[in-house]
């Protein structure tokens, strides 16, 4: 009697630690199967591509065009500091005030922000950023400038389309537009004369511009 029930007490903690054992890696696993499964949802719904936290940001800065053909809305990317602070500068100090998109070429960008031609004031001009953090697609915003590097002054351009491949490797992206897309492509479509670079026959004034954080 005494054998058998010392076997009975020795065997019955070990049969709990065992249970318990088991018990315990099978929580572990449907912990993990749980976290697999959050973060499939999460890739999915992100259209299978990593999330960019820079191209759409609460804290990040916020232009408004309001142009005589309606507003416009431009994301300032925040880790462009030479080009996207100079476009915030200008705004800031009213230089876009009263100036034009001055140069539409149909299915490609539409230009604007001559400061010079427009009003006289002359533009300190930029560094450019390059190679660029961000690309030329479609309703991305960059500087405009001669063939001469570095020579971004006030001028800048909306793309119409994605235009990648022929313009990220000269022109800065500093933003993109967040509202407005219906705006862009209308002016994207005015009639312009062929003669003179592409301006439009009727001005698009851009009317203000603000800082609308």
């Amino acid at each position: 009697m005494f054998i058998c029930s010392f076997v009975q007490v020795s065997i019955m903690p070990h049969r709990r630690r065992k249970s318990h054992s088991v018990r315990n890696a099978l929580i572990a696993i449907v912990v993990l199967i749980l976290v697999i499964s959050i973060v499939v949802v999460a890739f999915q719904m992100n259209g299978g591509k990593p999330s960019n936290s820079s191209s759409q940001s609460s804290s990040a800065t916020r232009v408004l065009l309001v142009t005589s053909m309606g507003n416009i809305t431009i994301e300032l990317y925040d880790d462009m500091p030479i080009t996207a602070v100079n476009f915030r500068n200008l705004t800031e100090h009213g230089i876009y005030d009263g100036t034009t998109f001055n140069r539409v070429a149909q299915g490609f960008v539409i230009q604007g922000g001559d400061a010079l031609t427009t009003k006289g004031i002359t533009v300190p001009p930029i560094l450019d950023e390059l190679p660029n953090k961000h690309s030329n697609v479609q309703y991305s915003v960059a500087m405009a400038k001669t063939n001469d590097p570095n020579s971004a002054t006030s001028q800048f351009y909306i793309n119409l389309k994605d235009n990648s491949d022929n313009l990220d490797s000269h022109y800065s992206v500093f933003g993109h537009v967040i509202a407005g897309m219906k705006i862009v492509d209308d002016i994207g479509s005015v009639a312009t004369n062929p003669a003179n670079d592409g301006k439009p026959i009727h001005d698009v004034t851009i009317i203000q511009a603000q800082i609308i954080e």
